[in-house]
């Protein structure tokens, strides 16, 4: 009779074998659930963002990313735009950084 530690460790060890498509399917569904949650919301998101920057126009009120409002005094071919901050400051800025067009009278009220 032998006593020793890895027979004992292996006699009271049996692990369930599973199946090997197991493993894929746990997979598929990990990756459906990373598209759902991740992927498809951040699409809904910029093509929302590409709506609002294609839909700007001159005298809209925006707000940018930084925090300034403004209204679009001139539109670039370039994707930049200038927006007049007060009767004697404009600023130019990228398109992109518009997070939304304001309603009108906006600036006024502020």
């Amino acid at each position: 009779m032998s006593f020793s530690v890895s027979e004992a460790i292996a006699a009271t060890s049996t692990m369930p074998q599973s199946s090997p498509y197991s493993l894929v399917v746990m997979l598929v569904i990990f990756g459906i659930i990373f598209y759902f949650m991740i992927f498809r919301p951040q699409q809904k998101r910029a093509n929302t963002h590409k709506k609002l920057i294609n839909s700007i126009s001159k005298g809209d009120e925006v707000l940018t990313t930084g925090g300034l409002v403004g209204r679009v005094v001139k539109i670039t071919d370039i994707d930049y735009i200038s927006i007049a901050i007060n009767n004697t400051n404009e600023v130019i800025i990228k398109r992109d950084f518009v997070v939304a067009i304001l309603p009108k009278g906006t600036i006024k009220a502020l």
